[in-house]
């Protein structure tokens, strides 16, 4: 019997009574089970950049970098901390600037959703609003008050840009997301590709230009009931499909 393949979730590192712990919401895990894959939290150090992670990230079928109430740190792109910033992990930004670069090297199917999209274009070199509702002609993206039924509705339209990654996956250009952030990308790494905008303008997906692998990375959050929103269950279907045939490659396979 065929194992499932094996998905790393990132995760972030928190104080839980009163003890530092690693840990990952459950819709997550929960998402990528319901694909047909296998989730495994991987935890985060600082430590990690420097150390060989290849041996870890070689037993992946997949790495999926998650959403979370923390912010990539300011200074990983040469900025000054904002007022609104007010929440860090930087063990989460070390582990996930180490393993983004690996991960593409080794041709592991990589997905990104919201603080894991902004992860990505950080790691590429690319900058971030902290605060995008104080941008001239943006929108306020962050969630809107209520229960979690609301907060995660969608709320605003998205343009998937023609000829890319994400318009393969989902042929209607036009359609609507869910948005809970305040950061967002304001200078787009070198070697990434805006595949989807917001109304504003505002870059809402990314794919890295010449990776071979499934790799794309999304602002909004389709985690969130994806079955019962075709984008979203599109993004699931095929980065099981990628980690699946990753499964099967034989680079993957035991010597």
């Amino acid at each position: 019997m065929q194992t499932r393949p094996l998905v790393g979730v990132i995760a972030c590192r928190r104080e839980v009574e009163g003890h530092p712990a690693h840990m990952v919401t459950d819709k997550y895990l929960s998402a990528l089970r319901e694909y047909g894959l296998e989730p495994v939290v991987l935890p985060v150090w600082e430590s990690v950049e420097g150390a060989d992670i290849k041996p870890l990230l070689t037993r992946l079928d997949g790495l999926v970098l998650t959403g979370s109430y923390t912010n990539v740190v300011p200074e990983r792109y040469g900025a000054e901390r904002e007022p609104e910033n007010t929440r860090d992990d930087p063990s989460r930004d070390a582990a996930a600037m180490a393993w983004v670069p690996v991960a593409l090297d080794l041709g592991v199917p990589l997905l990104g959703i919201c603080r894991g999209f902004q992860e990505l274009n950080v790691a590429f070199g690319g900058s971030l609003y902290q605060a995008v509702q104080h941008q001239p002609g943006r929108l306020d993206h962050r969630e809107p008050a209520g229960d979690r039924e609301t907060q995660y509705a969608p709320s605003h339209d998205l343009e998937i840009l023609p000829g890319g990654r994400l318009a393969a996956l989902h042929p209607e250009r036009h359609t609507r997301v869910n948005s809970l952030h305040q950061q967002g990308i304001e200078r787009l790494g070198a070697g990434l590709t805006a595949e989807a905008v917001a109304p504003d303008g505002l870059i809402e997906a990314i794919s890295v230009t010449d990776a071979p692998a499934f790799t794309l990375a999304v602002q909004w959050h389709p985690e969130w009931r994806p079955r019962e929103h075709s984008l979203y269950d599109a993004l699931f279907t095929a980065f099981a499909q990628a980690c699946m045939q990753h499964q099967a490659s034989p680079s993957s396979l035991p010597a």
